[in-house]
């Protein structure tokens, strides 16, 4: 992703040299992996048809400096992969959820579909009657099953990985501020590979303009050729396929 970064610069240098000078300052965050569990029977999902068609919200909880807890609602539109917002507090009820759907609802566009798990403060009633009252379809994953829900999921990881281990937070407004500032280096900054090795915000400022850039979403995660990216050098020729041709 860095070396992706770095070419996006303007910046011509060997993808072995950028991995060997990660490696010798140590830059590489630690990933904590869980244990792999047996697979299972997999439910197709609903593929979003454009931006706002699906939003996925989860939570994810943090520490500050002093020991006191704190919760954080992550929000992202899976076409776009943007984060849409992070909401930081001590306490996040079911009042809390509804009240930052409708500030982006107000901001960008009403979705279709809320996907989440079942936790109260997504099934409680003030969440069931704010869906109920702008027409969105509630969509619940299956019990301990939060693959179905993989694309939030995967996003609190990388939150977690790059914000969350690595700062230190010293009260709440610290904290809205650190986590801010990573969402918008998210959305504006981190290149994705099944958008083409656009951003987020690149990514949803070019389907707004062309509606079916992303063509076979998500089984190739190919886009159309206006949105691919074109390789920065010719790749060296194979012998063996030259010796064939000849």
């Amino acid at each position: 992703m860095l070396y992706r970064v770095i070419r996006r610069e303007g910046f011509r240098v060997n993808h072995k040299r950028i991995e060997r000078l990660y490696r010798e300052e140590g830059l590489s965050l630690r990933r904590r992996r869980g244990r792999k569990r047996m697979s299972h029977l997999r439910v197709v999902r609903e593929r979003p048809q454009a931006m706002n068609h699906t939003w996925a919200v989860d939570f994810v909880h943090d520490a500050l400096f002093g020991g006191r807890r704190f919760r954080a609602l992550t929000v992202i539109d899976e076409w776009s992969r943007e984060c849409l917002a992070i909401e930081v507090d001590a306490s996040l009820t079911g009042a809390s959820v509804t009240r930052v759907l409708q500030r982006l609802c107000e901001t960008r566009a009403v979705p279709a579909v809320i996907q989440s798990d079942n936790g109260p403060e997504f099934r409680g009633r003030v969440m069931d009657e704010w869906a109920y009252g702008h027409g969105v379809r509630l969509q619940f994953i299956e019990p301990g099953k939060p693959i179905q829900n993989a694309f939030i999921e995967s996003f609190n990881s990388r939150l977690r990985e790059e914000c969350l281990n690595e700062q230190v937070f010293l009260s709440l407004d610290d904290a809205r501020r650190k986590i801010g500032q990573w969402r918008e280096q998210y959305n504006r900054q981190r290149p994705h590979s099944s958008l083409g090795y656009l951003t987020p915000e690149a990514f949803a400022a070019l389907t707004t303009s062309e509606p079916a850039a992303r063509t076979a979403w998500p089984t190739d995660r190919e886009l159309a050729g206006a949105v691919q990216c074109a390789p920065a050098s010719d790749p060296k020729p194979d012998r063996f396929s030259t010796a064939l041709r000849s």
